[in-house]
């Protein structure tokens, strides 16, 4: 118990740490943010979810006395509980019902259905925070548009008719931006503490097929919805819009698991990952081509038809 009181304790004050860094105004502390999830996703994975919720509630109450009560509720929103409920379905199995005889393997959470509530949370803390700049569309567009010609301002830069172009495309763009980046970095952030707990051997279930990584079905029916919704205008559409880009990159992210599936034959398999990988970090836009082969998959069944026709080599006796 004492054991697990320090890792709670520890835990919290690094994620706190890093949560408050961005107040030095250093651009370190932008990547220390992002990070920010990472020490409750390790407590929780290797040491339990109530670990980190400990942790994360010690972090949230320190941060609030410090900074207010904003900070406590952005902080619990964005890192704690996304934090302590991933790690809590990391480690969610169940034995397979009906079975005889000798006990079988745990049937663990998903993969795909973990994917799918980073998604959520990250629509989540995306729209919590959209919402604390304005009740309505157009408040939060002047907000964002304030705080672009400030910084502009701020570099010395002369405003124009470009300028002004350039400014509305950044404020209609920057929901969807903030949301892709919160799925990122969540997705991130917990591959990074499995693999944490994995090397430390807490890992108390087996590291997943992640190639075979897969999004429920009724996932694309909330896509097309959601995706209907950013027609709509207003506040409405702008949280449409947030939804529709977390689930954009959930479906890039079985993409490369589709991708990992159909190159398994490839002699060269590692140096077309390889090439894919660097070309979605250095462009960005392949992306969308990703999210297109994940959409693909989960309408025709990519990945089932290949593996149908390549079976996989039986084992040497």
């Amino acid at each position: 118990m004492i054991g697990q009181f320090l890792i709670a304790l520890a835990a919290g004050c690094a994620s706190a740490a890093m949560f408050a860094s961005i107040t030095s105004g250093a651009l370190i502390s932008l990547v220390l943010l992002y990070l920010s999830p990472l020490p409750l996703m390790v407590a929780a994975i290797g040491w339990g979810p109530f670990t980190a919720a400990f942790g994360g509630a010690l972090a949230a109450v320190a941060l609030g006395a410090a900074f207010g009560i904003g900070d406590f509720v952005a902080y619990a929103i964005a890192v704690a509980l996304p934090a302590c409920w991933l790690g809590h379905l990391c480690l969610l199995g169940r034995s397979p019902s009906g079975g005889q005889g000798a006990p079988a393997a745990l049937e663990w959470y998903p993969v795909g259905r973990i994917l799918l509530w980073i998604a959520g949370f990250a629509a989540l803390a995306t729209s919590a925070a959209l919402l604390a700049l304005g009740s309505d569309a157009a408040q939060v567009a002047a907000t964002l548009r304030g705080f672009l010609l400030r910084v502009l301002a701020m570099n010395d830069a002369t405003t124009s008719a470009e300028t002004d172009r350039w400014i509305e495309a950044m404020v209609s763009f920057a929901p969807s931006a903030a949301a892709i980046v919160a799925m990122l970095t969540l997705t991130l952030n917990l591959w990074l503490a499995a693999k944490v707990a994995a090397t430390s051997g807490r890992l108390s279930r087996p590291w997943p097929d992640l190639k075979m990584a897969a999004l429920p079905p009724m996932t694309l029916v909330v896509l097309c919805a959601a995706a209907a919704f950013c027609f709509s205008g207003g506040l409405v559409a702008m949280l449409a819009r947030i939804a529709t880009s977390a689930l954009v990159i959930a479906y890039a992210l079985t993409g490369f698991a589709v991708l990992h599936t159909l190159t398994l034959a490839f002699k060269s398999r590692a140096f077309w990952l390889g090439s894919a990988y660097a070309f979605v970090v250095v462009f960005g836009w392949p992306m969308l081509a990703m999210a297109a082969l994940g959409l693909a998959d989960a309408v025709f069944g990519l990945r089932r038809r290949y593996l149908r026709s390549h079976p996989p080599p039986l084992p040497v006796p």
